[in-house]
């Protein structure tokens, strides 16, 4: 949406498409959270319009808790909600700087950790499986290998892997820089199993694919017709791969961006290490990680100790018995 349109200044679409002109300007948001926060700002404006309470000097603490309610009638996980109110906030935020609002409600709403859930995170033989998926020798096989290889390998979400570039890539000294959140750049080392597919790949077949395009690009991920590849694309060759592996549970590319963090903790590596190899502006988010790995070792306590109330008799080692004295 332009934010330049002219449109009333009282009408939704004013406000969001000037808000989001104030945070692409001073706040450096990149282009999926710009989208990201314009639907969630616009689906509260939808909820007032069905609600009736499109007065803003009228909005109440309770209208929020209303709001939050249907959220979740609409089937929205705990994650989107709490992004959503972040949006919300930033909103009000905003409206209070253009004399449009007097207080911000959603601050006095801290369910976000009240929903917060531990990610779901693949273990290091699954992750081996879901990886040998792609066929050796095949186009499709080499570049979904590549792409799953450097998933896993970096940590990057997959927008980062999708925007990647061939200036992004030193590949001899095995590093990737990726383009994060709001412009920021980091560099990620990468393995030796990510580079090897990653040098097959753009070696013998990108050359190919380049050739197909009637534009240049430099991404490093192109599609069949020489484009860059899209986020969806990514995200349906990784479900597409995790059915084909048998992996019951939902897979999705931040899940293997989840289980490197998680396995990286779980082999020793430092807290802080693990923050900046993923990009996290504050620790905090990567504590959750942390939990995630707690909830392993308790999980393994509570069916492996004698002293677990779940562990079952056949899962306890005998217990030798003495043999009495006078017998």
């Amino acid at each position: 949406m332009d934010p330049k349109k002219q449109w009333n200044h009282d009408k939704p679409q004013f406000q969001v498409g000037a808000f989001l002109h104030f945070l692409m300007g001073e706040c450096g948001l990149s282009e999926n959270t710009l989208a990201a926060y314009r639907v969630d700002v616009m689906r509260f404006h939808r909820w007032r319009k069905i609600a009736g309470k499109t007065d803003s000097s009228e909005l109440r603490l309770s209208d929020l808790s209303d709001y939050v309610t249907w959220l979740h009638d609409q089937k929205l996980a705990p994650k989107s909600i709490a992004r959503n109110l972040a949006a919300l906030s930033s909103f009000f935020r905003f409206e209070i700087s253009e004399g449009r609002a007097t207080e911000n409600l959603v601050k006095l709403i801290d369910a976000p950790k009240l929903w917060e859930r531990l990610p779901t995170v693949l273990s290091p033989t699954a992750v081996d499986r879901l990886l040998s998926v792609p066929v050796d020798g095949t186009l499709k096989g080499d570049r979904g290998r590549a792409i799953l290889e450097t998933l896993y390998a970096s940590g990057c979400r997959v927008s980062e892997v999708a925007g990647l570039r061939m200036g992004d890539l030193d590949l001899e000294s095995g590093w990737l820089r990726c383009i994060g959140k709001g412009n920021k750049q980091r560099l990620v080392p990468i393995g030796a199993k990510g580079r090897e597919a990653l040098t097959k790949y753009l070696t013998y077949w990108r050359p190919q694919l380049v050739a197909r395009s009637k534009e240049s690009t430099d991404r490093a991920f192109l599609s069949n017709r020489g484009r860059p590849v899209s986020r969806n694309a990514i995200w349906k060759l990784v479900k597409t791969s995790a059915v084909q592996a048998g992996l019951t549970h939902l897979v999705s590319p931040h899940t293997l961006r989840h289980s490197f963090a998680t396995h990286l903790l779980a082999g020793g590596a430092d807290l802080r290490v693990v923050q900046e190899l993923l990009g996290h502006a504050s620790i905090a988010t990567t504590q959750l990680y942390t939990r995630v790995e707690v909830g392993r070792l308790k999980k393994v306590h509570a069916q492996c100790h004698p002293r677990s109330v779940t562990a079952s008799p056949a899962q306890l080692p005998p217990i030798p018995l003495k043999k009495p004295r006078n017998a």
